[in-house]
C-alpha cells in the first residue's frame, strides 16, 4: 500500500487546496487504498523528509522502493499503473497527459501568482497598481481554456489524470472572483468536485484539518 506525506497542520484550513489533494483524488479514482503520514513544518525541512523531497514540501509518494515528489509526475505515475485516469488509445492518452502539463505549466503558475499576491502583497504600496495586471495575466489563460473547453464536459473525451490536475488548478481561484465570469469553466470545476472520488479525497484532507484544529 502506497503512504503519501501531508500536512500535519493544513494553512488552507481544510479547503482542499493543500496539493497533498491531488494525490488523494488520483488514488481514490483509482480505488487504491492509501496511509498517509502527517508533516509538521519543522519535519518537512528535517533530512529524513528532505531524502524524499529535496525542496522540503509536500506530498511525497512512497510504494516499496519507489519514492516520488511533485505532485505531476505522482498523479502520472498512479495513472500508468492503474486504470481510470488515462485513455487506451494512444494518441487520446498523449493528449491527456499534454493537459497535465498545461494545468501544472501554463495555467498554474499566473493563478499563483495572483494568490500570493493576495496573501503576502496587499499591504505593499505598489500592490492596487500591481492587482489588474496579475488578474488579466489569469483572465487570458482562462479565456484560452474556456474556448478549448466549449461546452464539453471534459478537456479531451471522458474524464482523465489531466481533468484531475486542472480542476485542482483552477480551484485555487475559489477565493477570488474570478472564474465566477467564466461560466463554462466554473461549471467544469464544479463536474468535477462532483466527483465521488474528489469528495471521499477532499473529506479525508478536511479530517486532518478539524482533527488538529480541535486537538
Amino acid at each position: 500500500m502506497p503512504t503519501i506525506t501531508a500536512f500535519a497542520s493544513s494553512p488552507d484550513r481544510g479547503r482542499g487546496q493543500a496539493r497533498d489533494m491531488r494525490v488523494r483524488w488520483a488514488l481514490e479514482e483509482v480505488g487504491q487504498p492509501y496511509d498517509v503520514r502527517l508533516v509538521s513544518f519543522e519535519a518537512m525541512k528535517e533530512p529524513a523528509h528532505l531524502a524524499l523531497h529535496p525542496f522540503g514540501q509536500i506530498p511525497t509518494y512512497q510504494d516499496g522502493d519507489l519514492a516520488l515528489f511533485e505532485t505531476g509526475a505522482i498523479v502520472l505515475h498512479i495513472a500508468e499503473h492503474h486504470d481510470g485516469l488515462l485513455p487506451v488509445e494512444p494518441n487520446a492518452r498523449a493528449r491527456a497527459i499534454a493537459w497535465m502539463f498545461a494545468a501544472l505549466n501554463t495555467m498554474e503558475p499566473p493563478i499563483v501568482e495572483l494568490g500570493m499576491a493576495m496573501l503576502l502583497e496587499r499591504d505593499e504600496s505598489w500592490y492596487e497598481e500591481r492587482l489588474p495586471m496579475l488578474e488579466d495575466r489569469v483572465r487570458v489563460r482562462l479565456g484560452e481554456l474556456s474556448d478549448r473547453l466549449g461546452d464539453a464536459d471534459w478537456l479531451d473525451g471522458a474524464f482523465s489524470a489531466g481533468d484531475l490536475l486542472m480542476v485542482t488548478v483552477l480551484r485555487r481561484l475559489n477565493r477570488s472572483r474570478i472564474l465566477h465570469e467564466y461560466s463554462s469553466l466554473s461549471a467544469y470545476v464544479a463536474r468535477g468536485e462532483a466527483r465521488p472520488a474528489f469528495r471521499r479525497a477532499f473529506d479525508a484532507q478536511l479530517a486532518v484539518f478539524t482533527a488538529a484544529s480541535t486537538s
